[in-house]
């Protein structure tokens, strides 16, 4: 669905009820009601990011290109791809992963018909149909089973050679993280809004970070001040 007004560029918003359930398509006022921003979260920071700035070297000079934005759509983040000449797409991942298994729901996060629906709600794209995405920290939120199908579906959607950034908290032995909102500020810079907690299914080092992506080109990771890890993936 293209977006009226100011937030242009491609948008898809899809939820619905899990497999035992109707499936509803998205209206006007979910995909709107899908916006993040404003003054829902406290902004916590506004600081460089060193893998955005890789990202967007990647991409630098080209136009046209096919991004995709795992976060929901933020007016930030529409507008500053889309001024750059390229399609914005947005999936509202963490919200369909609450609708399909519940927001604690991790323990369904193994049921084969439950993982098959959530991925046509969520990566139902072509193979190699994105230049670039933006995964931001939404797989630190996946138990084993649907991460595993998840970054398979991924590295089927992305173009050889293209990146793709996630965020993944530093620490080790936590029960629950910051659940964050991240906006474009520029090409090297990130604003940082907290929207309260959630117990991720999984914490990661490096060493399963690469294990995670083995099956991509090469893994590269950035330390930041909030103790994420941004992480460079390469298709």
């Amino acid at each position: 669905m293209l977006l009226p007004g100011p937030l242009k560029g491609m948008f898809r918003s899809r939820g619905g009820q899990p497999p035992n359930g109707p499936t509803q398509p998205a209206g006007p006022s979910r995909a709107q009601a899908a916006l993040r921003g404003g003054a829902a979260a406290a902004l916590l920071s506004s600081r460089p990011s060193r893998g955005l700035e890789e990202f967007f070297t990647y991409i630098r000079g080209r136009c046209g290109l096919r991004i995709l934005d795992m976060g929901g759509a933020t007016q930030k983040n529409v507008t500053f791809i889309t001024d750059l000449g390229h399609k914005m797409y947005s999936e509202d991942f963490l919200q369909i992963l609450n609708d399909t298994f519940g927001a604690d729901g991790t323990t369904e996060q193994s049921n084969p018909g439950r993982i098959e629906y959530f991925l046509k709600q969520t990566l139902n794209y072509q193979e190699g149909e994105f230049d670039g995405v933006l995964v931001w920290d939404v797989l630190e939120y996946l138990s084993p089973a649907l991460l595993t199908a998840v970054v398979e579906r991924l590295q089927h959607v992305v173009r050889p050679k293209s990146y793709m950034l996630a965020f993944f908290h530093a620490e080790d032995k936590v029960d629950a993280v910051p659940f964050y909102t991240f906006r474009i500020g520029a090409a090297n810079a990130i604003e940082v809004a907290q929207h309260g907690v959630r117990q991720p299914a999984q914490l990661f080092n490096n060493r399963s970070l690469e294990k995670l992506f083995g099956r991509f080109e090469s893994v590269k990771f950035f330390l930041t001040r909030e103790r994420l890890r941004e992480v460079i993936i390469k298709a």
